[in-house]
């Protein structure tokens, strides 16, 4: 029996995975553990799990796989710092960095030191790691396989074709151009300073109209063979130190852009000034660059391979607007982008790979993102008798309901009642979204639910939508486009006819970013779903994470915490159901 163990370190988004015989037997971000959004470090807590859901120490793994090579693209490296002569503290960082990465393990030793690693340790380069954690997971015999992110390994994306277990890599963007560079400079410029933010410039965009989408084709530069180019003037990233911070906390990064930015397209807004017209245009005309350079390079890489099928990862793979519209602006006709299309899912791709390159000869499908971990009903009964004052106190009361049956009609009535509910069931979501198990519900037909949300929970930018979780049968019928969509990374159109219905999960150019439920991988969620159809002919919820400016919630307790400390209606803790008293205050 071999186990690989794959992983992501010192970076953000630090995560771990584990493989035995090929199969995913667990996946996990640091983030859910350390309850430190984006937690950039050595994820052992993510490691402790994965060794605990399959009952096997350090000593039982075989081999770790981390997604990150030093050995990668060196001769590029030494020349680019030997003839453009960069911030000598710009390539001590690197150096440092790529240190750190190196003693994987004295890490491992450092973290658990009550057991002896006698493994090998594989370093398996940035890209290859994407591409292989998107087709090597993917439903697909053979697709077009496309990395885009900031930076990896020197490169900032990189494309190849998969057949079978080969997975070959034929073109790459080096350092310093990158697509994640520009959106993200642009994401700073526009006063969303955070890692991570680039989601907040997403959904403002369908607010603005691409008034300075020129401008932008000034940023960056298409090239014949698909590729692209940033125009390095408005960019820092390349001569100057930026600060990166990514040691056991959230990650932080320095100023992208320079100042010939702010000459070409005005004062940047501060992240505590008002948004403006003028900022929901630039929102806009950076979405429409980025989908303009993106699918200019599908569209070349279909033109080349003919193929039907194309998978997704990298950062940039977390643009479900621009993946929703790929059946539409480009000739592929399916599309498959991973949960964790970033640099967590690296970890799946590093393991991935490293199987494939082994000699290993099965895959594993990924067809749903249920990999973290769970909790017993004799857990959450537990927990629920030791807070039992605390519940009482807040004139909460408690009922458990083992048919699920009846528990999923008695959540769903709550749900059309105009209720919003906690929903906590099963093994916890990899990836950034709550698809289903760590999720907070609420009744897409009602105009006022966003509202509702932020003042009730989540308080956040008016601008950003909510999802709705619709069943796979009743796709076709309520968006224009009919596909499996089950990690909430496609944006699709809304039916023209049925927007008026759900205005709470409707976006202001009337498209959702949907997430397909199915009966195979969440029966208990999609009975669920069923069962608001039932009550109310719409078959979907409305669906947002579980957290209140956090990582979403991992365990029984972190869930039962929110729930005390906001104003949520209702929680749903495996089968047991807590229903708050509203005329009982929230402390």
């Amino acid at each position: 029996m071999t186990y690989i163990l794959g992983i992501n370190a010192f970076h953000g988004d630090s995560a771990a995975c584990l493989l035995r015989d090929g199969q995913l037997v667990a996946a996990a971000e640091e983030e859910r553990f350390r309850r430190i959004k984006h937690w950039a470090g050595f994820p052992s807590l993510a490691i402790a799990y994965c060794l605990q859901q399959a009952g096997i120490t350090l000593a039982d793994v075989g081999h770790v796989a981390v997604n990150q090579d030093a050995r990668a693209s060196l001769g590029r490296k030494i020349v680019y710092t030997l003839t453009q002569m960069p911030d000598p503290r710009l390539v001590l960082d690197r150096l440092l960095n790529k240190r750190k990465r190196a003693g994987i393990a004295e890490q491992l030793a450092l973290a658990f030191p009550d057991q002896v690693f006698k493994g090998a340790i594989h370093g398996i380069e940035h890209h290859v790691a994407h591409l292989s954690s998107a087709f090597h997971v993917s439903p697909f015999e053979s697709a077009v396989a496309v990395s885009v992110d900031g930076f990896g390994d020197f490169a900032s994306a990189a494309w190849g074709v998969g057949q079978g277990t080969d997975l070959s890599v034929e073109g790459r963007v080096y350092f310093p151009h990158s697509l994640g560079i520009f959106y993200q400079a642009l994401t700073q410029y526009l006063g969303f300073p955070h890692y991570g933010d680039e989601y907040k410039v997403m959904g403002l965009a369908p607010y603005g109209e691409p008034e300075y989408l020129d401008r932008m084709r000034q940023l960056v530069i298409l090239q014949p063979d698909g590729s692209f180019k940033l125009n390095l003037q408005y960019f820092r990233h390349h001569r100057e130190k930026i600060a990166y911070e990514w040691d056991n906390g959230i990650p932080a990064i320095g100023t992208l852009y320079s100042p010939a930015l702010v000459a070409l397209l005005g004062p940047a807004r501060g992240n505590d000034e008002p948004l403006t017209q003028k900022h929901r245009n630039l929102a806009r005309s950076v979405q429409a660059m980025y989908e303009e350079a993106f699918f200019h390079l599908l569209n070349t890489l279909h033109a080349r391979h003919k193929l039907d099928a194309v998978t997704i990862a990298g950062g940039c793979g977390a643009n479900s607007v621009a993946n929703g519209k790929i059946a539409l602006k480009t000739p592929f006709k399916h599309v498959y982008v991973q949960s964790a299309a970033g640099d967590a899912g690296g970890a799946i791709g590093a393991a991935t790979a490293l199987w494939h390159q082994l000699g290993g000869q099965n895959r594993f499908l990924m067809d749903h993102a249920y990999w973290g971990p769970m909790a017993s009903e004799p857990e959450i009964s537990q927990l629920l008798a030791e807070r039992s004052v605390e519940l009482a106190t807040q004139g909460c009361t408690l009922e458990v309901i083992t048919d699920e049956a009846e528990l999923c009609q008695r959540t769903a009535a709550a749900i059309a009642k105009g209720l919003v509910i906690g929903w906590f069931q099963g093994r916890m979501e990899w990836g950034p979204r709550a698809l289903g198990n760590r999720s907070i519900l609420g009744d897409p037909r009602r105009a006022d639910m966003k509202d509702i949300l932020n003042l009730k929970i989540k308080r956040r930018e008016s601008f950003r939508p909510f999802a709705p979780s619709v069943l796979r049968e009743s796709t076709a019928e309520w968006f224009e486009q009919d596909a499996d969509v089950p990690f909430m990374m496609q944006v699709f159109q809304i039916r023209a006819a049925q927007r008026g219905k759900i205005p709470a999960v409707t976006h202001v150019d009337g498209s959702g970013r949907l997430q397909t439920v199915s009966q195979d991988s969440n029966p208990r969620y999609h009975r669920l779903i069923s069962a608001f159809r039932d009550l109310t002919g719409v078959p979907m919820v409305l669906n947002t994470s579980f957290n209140e400016n956090e990582p979403v919630v991992c365990y029984p307790q972190e869930a039962l915490d929110c729930f005390l400390r906001t104003r949520m209606d209702v929680l749903v803790l495996g089968n047991s159901m807590i229903t708050r008293n509203p005329s009982v205050p929230t402390p």
